[in-house]
């Protein structure tokens, strides 16, 4: 039986972006099969290409966020630059973009332009707090949008907030934009027509906020910061080991107390011992209650400690580094990690997370160069050699 395509093969992708939230999902979008022509500014491309030299000397956001995408190097403040990605667009099947506010619409690559102009067009305009409204001018970087939309004042200890360690609100807005352009597409085969996609990383950073939001809207009161304990669930936290390694578990009911007690702790008695034999009671005596937790534990090395809980059938897992996810074992065993073509060689990628059964494995191709298929491109919209040798002379495409 023949594998199915990706269900993105023959869906054309021009994307002006930079950083995060835009990349990510086109991203996505390159992973599932779309061809992605990434326009980046001459002087240097996509800024995200300096923020840092760890990936084999590139930056480890860029090789994470642009893989499997076509490079065009083009300044789109002169008109012949700006005239070549309106011909590439007139080719294409979405369009995304995340320049500051008021960019693409001094540029007349706004998405209501755009659609207008391409009936078919499925355009994305993605912002930090939206098209209008206080803060539409404003300057939104993930660590900002992370405290206006409340992310940072639950995530911390109670003495200090802290940010989340990955960039969240980039992240979230890139996933709804993934998303949005996968209905805008469903709704074109059925309607023939495209449209306007709009993704806030506020909103959709608040969205994200459900369950903290909602228990401050109609609860009154916000959900304490804990750092890795839980505000109304004891035992709920992370332990020492005998071996230097820290192991979380998490009791949800009685009955696993019960057996935390009895199996792990050695301690039966305290499955019906009022101070702990509730949930409440654990979380009114947490102190108590972590304490007996943690001396059992930091008794034991961290691979005898997992496997106990295990078998007593409490959810527990490792605090791992980063290293060590790298080298997870369940992310061997199904074999996740593919090598992904760089300028600097192959580097190793988690394949994307949507598993297709019966279907091509996901499209992980190369991370472009700045500038590697310039001239391809601007030739597959028809300039001649000499425009083209015309436009790096004059700075216009590198």
């Amino acid at each position: 039986m023949d594998q199915l395509p990706l269900p993105l093969e023959g869906i054309t992708v021009v994307a002006v972006e930079q950083a995060v939230a835009a990349p990510f999902a086109t991203r996505q979008l390159a992973d599932l099969g779309a061809r992605v022509i990434k326009v980046e500014r001459v002087d240097g491309g996509d800024f995200a290409r300096g923020y840092d030299t760890t990936a084999g000397g590139l930056a480890s956001h860029f090789v994470w966020c642009n893989r499997g995408k076509e490079s065009i190097a083009l300044d789109l403040k002169d008109p012949r630059g700006l005239d070549a990605v309106r011909r590439l667009i007139a080719g294409a099947d979405v369009f995304v973009q995340n320049l500051a506010h008021g960019a693409a619409a001094r540029l007349g690559l706004d998405a209501a332009t755009l659609c207008a102009a391409h009936p078919r067009l499925i355009a994305v305009d993605i912002s930090g707090y939206g098209a209008w409204g206080p803060y539409a001018d404003k300057r939104a970087y993930d660590m900002l949008v992370q405290c206006e939309a409340g992310l940072v004042s639950v995530t911390g200890t109670p003495e200090r907030p802290a940010k989340a360690g990955i960039p969240a609100a980039d992240i979230a807005a890139a996933m709804y934009a993934f998303s949005g352009v996968l209905a805008a597409l469903v709704r074109r085969g059925t309607t023939g027509r495209g449209g306007p996609v709009e993704i806030s990383m506020l909103e959709a950073l608040a969205e994200w906020m459900g369950h903290p939001l909602h228990h401050t809207m109609h609860g009154g009161t916000s959900p304490a910061r804990t750092g890795l304990a839980h505000a109304v669930i004891a035992p709920y936290d992370a332990y020492p080991t005998a071996d230097g390694g820290r192991v979380l578990l998490s009791v949800q009911n009685d009955r696993e107390w019960q057996r935390l007690a009895a199996q792990v702790l050695g301690r039966p008695e305290l499955a019906t011992d009022p101070a702990y034999a509730t949930n409440a009671a654990r979380v009114a005596h947490r102190g108590e209650t972590d304490a007996l937790v943690g001396k059992a534990l930091g008794a034991l090395g961290t691979d005898e400690a997992v496997a106990r809980l295990e078998a007593a059938g409490i959810a527990c897992a490792r605090l791992r580094e980063l290293g060590e996810v790298a080298e997870h074992p369940q992310l061997a065993a199904r074999e996740r990690w593919r090598k992904v073509g760089t300028p600097v060689g192959p580097l190793k990628a988690l394949l994307p997370p949507i598993t297709l059964p019966g279907g091509k494995e996901a499209c992980m191709g190369d991370v472009p160069a700045l500038g590697e298929h310039t001239e391809t491109l601007l030739r597959a919209v028809g300039m001649t050699d000499d425009e083209i040798a015309a436009l790096r002379r004059d700075g216009v495409a590198a």
